[in-house]
């Protein structure tokens, strides 16, 4: 099953953009998943081609008008009515390893990119459409957190990435942070991998990843650390 990846944008030259390169590239032109774009724009009814308008109440800039939104949605959702419709919004849930497995594991996702002020709020309800985050910044539009979005889906799918245990064996698959990585040369700068990791125990060589992985977690990342305690895993 291909994995089908429709972008509701106001720039879709901006895809695919790095998606078209490295593994992502190669997995599009094998047809391991596909990518369509949408122009908002197209969906505006009036002369110019509005695609938003001033803020009830007032303030700065503008916003993404809900009838537009939602006819851009409809005509995608009627392509791929199986696919979730995600709006990429700095408003939305964080985006986490856990939620891009399942989305991985679909049929494809269908992705809402805001610009200016963002998106009527009345289009989430109105459309049931997903409100995700891809961290705590705001960027001059949806688009470079979609292309973040879907480069964590498209290296999860089989045979994209050429060792299956990359995918599991990594930062917040297992709510922690990976562990350190060192390869050649074994000394560099009066610096020295690890002996643990030169041993050939493998059992030793798990036991101090773990042990890293744990400790690095808890030093760089105490939220993590915090959630794992509580049995929470992101």
């Amino acid at each position: 099953m291909t994995f089908a990846a429709t972008v509701l944008t106001l720039y879709p030259d901006m895809f695919p953009g790095p998606l078209g390169i490295s593994l992502a590239g190669r997995a599009l032109a094998d047809g391991t998943w596909s990518l369509d774009t949408v122009h908002i724009r197209d969906f505006a009814t009036d002369r110019h081609r509005t695609v938003d308008d001033t803020p009830a109440g007032g303030g700065a800039g503008m916003v993404l008008k809900a009838d537009v939104l939602a006819a851009a949605i409809d005509h995608a959702r009627a392509a791929r009515p199986a696919c979730p419709v995600l709006a990429m919004t700095p408003r939305g849930a964080p985006l986490t390893q856990a939620r891009v497995r399942a989305l991985a594991a679909g049929p494809g996702v269908t992705i809402l990119c805001g610009r200016f002020e963002g998106f009527d709020e009345r289009i989430f309800a109105g459309r049931d459409v997903e409100e995700i985050a891809v961290g705590d910044v705001v960027l001059s539009g949806g688009e470079p957190a979609a292309l973040l979005l879907l480069d964590a889906c498209v290296r999860l799918l089989p045979g994209v990435m050429g060792a299956a245990a990359s995918g599991t064996e990594e930062s917040f698959e297992n709510g922690l942070l990976e562990y350190p990585q060192y390869t050649r040369p074994v000394e560099w700068e009066g610096r020295a991998i690890p002996e643990v990791l030169r041993s050939g125990d493998h059992a030793r060589i798990a036991a101090w990843r773990r042990a890293r992985a744990e400790e690095d977690t808890r030093a760089r990342r105490p939220d993590l650390w915090a959630a794992r305690l509580k049995g929470d895993r992101p």
